[in-house]
Formats: structure tokens, sequence, C-alpha cells
């Protein structure tokens, strides 16, 4: 089992500083928003569906990794918002699937487009900090944000 430089401790420590900046901005932006941070994570959710996968609460909760009565739960609270709503499918009546009304629409395009400008903005750091614990040893000088800026690579 390889042994974990101490190099190797404080890339693991800075990728993980600049997630939780991230997470940070986010959570601020969201409660601005009037929203809990897993409500905007599950309106995302529904409009960010892969093709092919039907928004149903068990997609959901695997996609958002959280139990299915939390899904439930975060549904429930934001219908009652006027958020989302829940239909039956016209293929299989028995199937309920959920859909953003045009207020859910609305307020995830506007929270969507600030985390979007922030990824942009804080996102080479993030990249930098990630390649870092990627490396293999011999790749140090291409990690440096000056090289990533002439490569064009930020």
């Amino acid at each position: 089992m390889k042994k974990l430089t101490l190099s190797d401790y404080q890339a693991l420590a800075e990728f993980r500083y600049q997630i939780r900046r991230f997470l940070h901005f986010s959570e601020q932006v969201v409660k601005k928003a009037g929203l809990e941070r897993g409500q905007y994570q599950l309106m995302l959710a529904i409009k960010g569906m892969p093709p092919g996968v039907r928004p149903r609460i068990r997609e959901l909760a695997t996609r958002m990794q959280i139990r299915h009565h939390s899904a439930v739960e975060l549904v429930n609270r934001l219908e009652a918002g006027g958020f989302v709503h829940r239909a039956r499918a016209r293929d299989d009546r028995r199937e309920v699937l959920l859909a953003l009304t045009p207020k859910g629409e609305k307020v995830l395009a506007e929270l969507a487009l600030h985390h979007h400008d922030e990824l942009r903005s804080a996102g080479p750091e993030l990249v930098t900090a990630l390649r870092r614990i990627m490396r293999d040893g011999s790749d140090t000088a291409l990690l440096h944000p000056a090289f990533l800026h002439e490569k064009g690579k930020s």
C-alpha cells in the first residue's frame, strides 16, 4: 500500500478547501433565494436529468445520494412552495413524474446562472487542486497556474 507524503496531504486539504469554498458560496446564494441547499439540488437534478431517465423520486434520491423518504420530503416542501409539481405518466398511470413549475424554472435559472458564473471564476483553482492530487509526480510544472493560463486550459 502506498504511503502518502506531506505533499499528498496538502493536495487533499487544498482540494477539500476549494470544494468547501464553492459549497459555502452555493449555500449563501440559495439561502438568499429563500430555499434550502437540498431544494436547489433537487430542482437542478430534475432539470438536469440525463436523457432517458425519468424524473421520479427514486432516480432523484439516487442522483442526490439521499434516502427515498428524504427526497419525498424535499419534493413535498418544493411542491408546497409552488416550485415543482407531480404528474402521472401518460404511458403508465401508476408512475409519478416530477416537473418544475414556471416559478421553479425561473428561480432555478437565476440560481444556476450564479453557480455557473462562480464556477467559471473559481473553477481554475479547483481544477488545479484536483490535478495536484491526480499527478504522478512527473508533471508538477504542468500544474502551475501560469502554465495553465498560457496553454489556455484555465
